[in-house]
């Protein structure tokens, strides 16, 4: 289907609405719900935020950096967008759905494009007991914390974290620790997506530990964490021809 509406969006920033205002002047500016294509003028955070919002439509969404790094945008330019559009390589992805328990045994849904994360809340290191698919896979971690990410978000803080790279259309989860104490030498694990992933926290009370999905508020004081890849879910998003996000991840793994 040719991309002819296009609905901007922008984030609020100084430079994102001026590039609104002279992208809407060119092409117009339709509804979201009348849009072939969502064009969200931003930096990265807002191209999640983005995702987030309208994961529910099948509407695809093409980003224009107006932010700093841009790793998930595009390059931005005024010049012939339709036909940028048009070119364009689509990439699928499909988020995480987190289940978090907390100590007064109050349950939060939460959905992540990139990763959920669990981090110490005072001093002391995280207790953690993981099991995969029902099985525990590692009685004991000792550790600042763990994420959970998904291929798209394998380059962002699981990289830093030391976790791996996955290909973007890999069907695998990456499970990565923050800082493990003991097992020291726990490196992380590499799952299929299909997987069950259960964090339970050990001594809650003197270890407490908070659970976050991208993006989405901070659940403080969690006891019990399931975090599984949702497939009922899709999310469209649109590169510039040469510059798809499958490129991207792969340039990634041989940066250095």
């Amino acid at each position: 289907m040719p991309y002819e509406k296009i609905a901007f969006i922008d984030s609020g920033t100084d430079r994102a609405k001026s590039a609104l205002e002279k992208l809407s002047a060119i092409y117009g500016n339709y509804p979201v719900g009348e849009a072939d294509v969502i064009v969200a003028l931003g930096g990265d955070g807002f191209m999640l935020n983005t995702l987030e919002k309208y994961m529910d439509i099948d509407t695809p969404i093409y980003g224009l950096n107006r932010g700093s790094i841009g790793f998930l945008m595009n390059e931005f330019s005024q010049e012939d967008l339709i036909e940028r559009l048009n070119q364009a390589e689509m990439t699928q992805i499909h988020p995480l759905e987190m289940t978090a328990t907390n100590h007064n045994g109050k349950v939060y849904h939460s959905i992540a494009i990139n990763e959920v994360s669990f981090l110490r809340q005072t001093f002391q290191a995280a207790k953690l007991r993981i099991s995969i698919d029902g099985h525990v896979r590692l009685e004991e971690l000792i550790c600042d914390g763990i994420l959970v990410a998904t291929p798209a978000g394998s380059t962002a803080y699981n990289l830093s974290a030391q976790g791996p790279i996955l290909p973007i259309n890999s069907p695998l989860l990456a499970l990565t620790p923050i800082s493990a104490f003991r097992p020291r030498g726990w490196r992380g694990a590499i799952l299929p997506c299909e997987a069950v992933i259960r964090i339970e926290v050990l001594e809650p009370d003197k270890r407490p530990v908070s659970a976050a999905a991208a993006h989405n508020s901070e659940i403080r004081n969690v006891v019990d964490v399931e975090v599984k890849e949702t497939r009922s879910v899709s999310i469209n998003m649109l590169f510039d021809k040469g510059h798809s996000l499958e490129e991207r991840v792969l340039r990634e793994q041989f940066r250095y």
